[in-house]
């Protein structure tokens, strides 16, 4: 597993004596990258939690109030609850030589990550927290010790077995989920049609009810998958200063991960909800059901196979495919356009962000 080099260079670095200059160093980038790490969560909230509760509140299926706060306390629960699969996948891109320059490392993708997040947010679009520390991790680990550093799994695609691994994995899952995203919604949204072409009004009753669960579900995986990426970041920092015995994630992580995921929700998300669930196109109940359903299926998925895949991505490409299944015509494609050109360059965008941070402060670290 990948995540070995990793272990071996963070046990040599927590040997080095409590009171040395360089252990106390990395005492510090520890605790200011887990401090970056929760604050990231925070932002993650606002960005990829608020995305779910768009369409949910938009269709008026819930009033604003009653949507977020069920999005908030389901995202809570899918932290506490969600596993690890995904943190393995992270946590084996790179291969560093020492425990001080993987929290640099650390440190850095973080700080491009969270930038990016309030960058988005300030402009109302959707982007993903998740590809953003990717490119922060990819960027910061080639500006550190060079491509060799990466996990590209190029050679495991290409070998006798076909697998993916690597940032080949990544990628191949970021642009799968965008084409699975609009397909099957579309697809989902036109049987959907066809199966109530005769059902009367009063059947939106039913699906404004079904939408409460579909919502319920999309934010538990929501926080199964998102919260994982930060609980490993803080659980690996510690580790590497030697502040714990075992990379695995403290309990009172887990805990405030969840906390700040779910105030993340409540308190920054509005500008991207009026994007998904305004701006795009008029959604209504049965739009949202098909949206959210389709949604929760995919992260769920994805979850469990391991795949950091972002559920903004996923959510807005299934606005779209349910968009062009009821009328082309009524989308507004442009909105959509600036949003997949968005997705497009997060990783490229923050790899060379993370890079230049990188080649700032490394001098003055000491790595």
């Amino acid at each position: 597993m990948r995540i070995q080099p990793w272990v071996r260079c963070w046990s040599r670095a927590a040997t080095i004596r409590p009171h040395s200059f360089a252990a106390r160093l990395m005492w510090e980038i520890a605790a200011i990258t887990v401090l970056l790490a929760l604050l990231f969560t925070f932002t993650n909230g606002f960005q990829d939690a608020s995305s779910i509760a768009a369409t949910f509140i938009a269709s008026r299926s819930a009033t604003p109030k009653m949507g977020v706060i069920l999005v908030a306390s389901m995202s809570f629960l899918g932290a506490i609850l969600g596993g690890s699969a995904v943190v393995f996948t992270l946590t084996g891109l790179l291969t560093l030589r020492s425990g001080n320059q993987i929290l640099v490392v650390l440190l850095v993708s973080l700080v491009t990550a969270v930038a990016w997040n309030l960058i988005t947010w300030k402009f109302g679009l959707p982007s993903s927290s998740t590809h953003s520390l990717i490119g922060g991790l990819v960027g910061g680990g080639i500006a550190a010790a060079g491509m060799g550093s990466v996990f590209w799994g190029v050679d495991e695609l290409f070998g006798p077995s076909h697998e993916l691994a690597g940032l080949v994995k990544i990628l191949f899952f970021f642009l799968i989920s965008l084409v699975i995203g609009f397909v099957g919604s579309y697809l989902m949204h036109r049987s959907s049609h066809f199966l109530l072409r005769n059902a009367r009004r009063t059947a939106n009753k039913t699906i404004v009810r079904l939408n409460w669960c579909a919502a319920a579900v999309m934010a538990f995986t929501n926080g199964a998958n998102d919260s994982q990426k930060q609980m490993g970041i803080i659980a690996l920092a510690l580790f590497a200063a030697g502040q714990s015995a075992v990379a695995d994630v403290p309990v009172w992580a887990r805990i405030v991960c969840a906390l700040l995921l779910s105030l993340g929700t409540l308190s920054g998300g509005w500008r991207i909800m009026n994007t998904l669930g305004r701006r795009i196109f008029k959604i209504e109940p049965i739009h949202s059901f098909d949206s959210q359903f389709f949604s929760a299926s995919s992260l769920a998925l994805s979850t469990v196979a391991g795949a950091p895949v972002s559920s903004t991505q996923i959510i807005t490409m299934s606005v779209l495919g349910v968009g062009a299944a009821e009328n082309p015509k009524k989308v507004k494609w442009e909105v959509g356009k600036h949003i997949i050109i968005v997705m497009a360059v997060t990783i490229p965008v923050t790899m060379l962000i993370a890079a230049s941070i990188y080649l700032i402060i490394s001098p003055f670290s000491g790595v």
